[in-house]
């Protein structure tokens, strides 16, 4: 999504009570362990017939604020905002590398699970209003405020083809990885699924 530049006339708002600064939690070690057990193990499906716009993302979440506006508000410091819900101000600190920004425009909100990788995974098969649904879960640790080349480097790439740079984040990933997995019932290859194990040994 294209951020709007507030201008300096742009009343500005507060982002409300203080930022938790992260998605809501995962479940812990244990937990997670036995939801990676009970995921299919298959190898991953094709890209035929992907298309990001058939995961509708950044949807209006009301007070004039899109999901990523929201995630934005909801993992920043000091967050002020404009009259069109984008950040004027704040700080975002981004647990995949460590780094902390001033500015949104340096922040990318990552699914966790990639839309590419869920639909590998067996998004290809859901309905829309499902994939909508997946792409802007603000109730799961699904979307993460992080720095932006950071996720473009991870691209759709899975656990077992990149891990965040900060191995003491490790344990948080694959905890969030398989909650968002199990939650939507999408499988997981061998391969991902033997890094994703590795990834809880460290919690």
């Amino acid at each position: 999504m294209t951020a709007l530049v507030a201008t300096a006339a742009t009343a500005l708002v507060a982002a409300g009570s203080p930022a938790a600064a992260a998605p809501p939690p995962p479940p812990g070690e244990s937990t997670a362990r036995g939801h990676l057990a009970a995921l299919t193990v298959r190898a991953e499906g094709s890209m035929s017939g992907y298309d990001r716009e058939k995961f509708p993302h950044w949807i209006d979440q009301g007070s004039n604020c899109s999901t990523r506006e929201t995630v934005l508000k909801r993992d920043g410091q000091n967050v002020t905002v404009g009259s069109d819900c984008y950040p004027t101000s704040g700080s975002w600190y981004s647990p995949y590398d460590g780094a902390t920004w001033t500015r949104a425009s340096d922040i990318d909100i990552d699914h966790m699970v990639a839309l590419a990788e869920a639909w590998r995974s067996g998004a290809s098969g859901w309905t829309t209003s499902r994939r909508q649904a997946f792409a802007n879960d603000l109730g799961s640790s699904q979307l993460w405020a992080v720095t932006d080349n950071v996720n473009q480097s991870k691209s759709d790439r899975d656990p077992a083809e990149w891990k965040p740079s900060r191995t003491s984040f490790h344990c948080m990933y694959a905890r969030s990885w398989i909650d968002v997995k199990w939650r939507y019932g999408l499988s997981v290859d061998s391969a991902e699924k033997s890094a994703l194990t590795g990834m809880l040994n460290s919690c």
